[in-house]
């Protein structure tokens, strides 16, 4: 039994911790891990001292592969969790306020639990998301209480692997586990953090990046009725079908892009609303183009294209499960670029218009295609390529910030130092699937 930070360390030093921390990064990752784990533990203890029934959560970040804002229509998505992570020391106190210290950081972020309403002056912080948690836990009649915690995440601001998801479900399995026994499963988790985010945090988004991260593994998720979604799991891995799966920061501001996230579902919404429904899961797209001379007035072009893309993305998480399933990576990555095309093209989230000379994931992209083209060896006489061919698309929210690639891994270093000459040293972020989701360890 883990009674302190010495225990912990203890623990870790010797080997107890490994296979679980080869399970969720892979066995040539322990020993970095370990090192991690430990200096997370003396964090916490600079902080706290040698805390009682101190243990360790970790919730992955999220990789979107299938579903570019569907989610919040109740739409289908094809997601992953990787192996990129958020990690909190924490221990119970009788205080109820939840002190969360955050690598890099000076001053804590802290909640006094008493107060479960919305504080306009926090929106936009982590104080925000404790504060939510709790709420949405204690709505749900599940136990909270005061906790001292240390975060370090690896799932890093901007990264396009959604760091506010992963600090969500992280805070929500803290609490699990230090008040409720572990009972609360993944879904309950995953809307709560959605809650939190809505809410509290004040930023629009659908339940994918929650569910992905506190579920694991890839799962298709069908949210026609997002209290009940639908989750199965999709046994696939890219690297052992020859592709290294990547994500691409190209930069940019991620400041005032909330409006530009909030207009997706409110237009998408709008349409529906001209067609007498709620969400466009509950009409289809003959309805959108059979009244789209009506509507053009009323909600904009730019509503009834984004509203298109939703059905067209929709159906493609089917045909990519479909084509996982059925180990045909060749048609998945076709399937891919026609969602980046449609997310490029319909959606319109590959820039923003606050900002037109700013397009780094439109470069990105291109730049891609591009690399993938004069990379690709000349066919054989069947008209067979050596390799099937990459894929690159947007990756989540969009604006700015990352695509995503598929890189055959014979090219994966070529590619890196193209993408590193234009968008920067450490742009790039390779990524593995993790089967677990939000755990909580010691």
């Amino acid at each position: 039994m883990i009674t302190n930070t010495i225990d912990a360390r203890k623990f870790i030093l010797s080997g107890r911790l490994d296979e679980r921390l080869a399970d969720l990064y892979g066995s040539g990752a322990v020993d970095g891990q370990r090192t991690r784990y430990l200096s997370l533990v003396d964090a916490f203890e600079r902080q706290f001292g040698a805390k009682t029934g101190v243990t360790i959560v970790s919730a992955p970040g999220r990789t979107e592969l299938g579903g570019n804002h569907t989610d919040h229509n109740n739409g289908r998505v094809l997601a992953g969790s990787v192996d990129l992570d958020c990690l909190i020391a924490v221990s119970a106190t009788t205080d109820n306020r939840a002190t969360l210290y955050s690598e890099g950081y000076e001053k804590p972020f802290v909640a006094d639990l008493a107060m479960q309403e919305p504080v306009a002056a926090e929106r936009g912080s982590t104080t925000a998301l404790l504060r939510g948690v709790a709420r949405g836990l204690a709505d749900h009649g599940f136990s909270i209480g005061g906790f001292n915690g240390f975060m370090s995440s690896r799932v890093l601001p901007g990264s396009g692997l959604s760091s506010s998801a992963a600090v969500e479900v992280a805070i929500g399995t803290a609490f699990n586990h230090l008040y409720n026994g572990g009972t609360i499963d993944p879904v309950t988790i995953a809307r709560i953090g959605q809650f939190a985010e809505n809410e509290f945090f004040g930023k629009p988004c659908g339940l994918m990046d929650q569910t992905a991260s506190a579920y694991g593994g890839i799962i298709a998720i069908d949210f026609a009725n997002p209290a009940t979604p639908v989750i199965e799991r999709v046994a696939f891995s890219f690297e052992a079908s020859g592709y290294q799966l990547m994500v691409v920061n190209t930069g940019g501001n991620h400041a005032d892009l909330t409006e530009d996230y909030a207009s997706i579902p409110s237009e998408m919404r709008a349409v529906a609303g001209k067609l007498g429904v709620e969400l466009l899961r509950q009409t289809d797209r003959a309805q959108v183009i059979a009244h789209a001379a009506s509507m053009r007035d009323e909600v904009g072009d730019r509503a009834i294209l984004r509203a298109l893309h939703y059905f067209d993305d929709n159906e493609r998480v089917t045909m990519q499960i479909e084509a996982l399933r059925s180990n045909d990576v060749e048609r998945y990555l076709s399937l891919v670029r026609k969602s980046g095309a449609s997310s490029w093209q319909l959606l319109q989230n590959c820039f923003t218009n606050k900002n037109p000379q700013e397009q780094g994931i439109s470069l990105g992209i291109a730049l891609t295609e591009q690399f993938l083209t004069n990379a690709q060896p000349q066919r054989s006489g069947t008209g067979a390529l050596a390799h099937p061919l990459g894929a690159a698309r947007v990756h989540g929210g969009g604006f700015a910030g990352t695509i995503q690639a598929y890189i055959p891994v014979p090219l994966a270093a070529a590619y890196i130092q193209a993408m590193e000459s234009v968008f920067g040293s450490g742009c790039v972020a390779l990524l593995s699937s993790r089967s677990a989701g939000a755990v909580a360890l010691l």
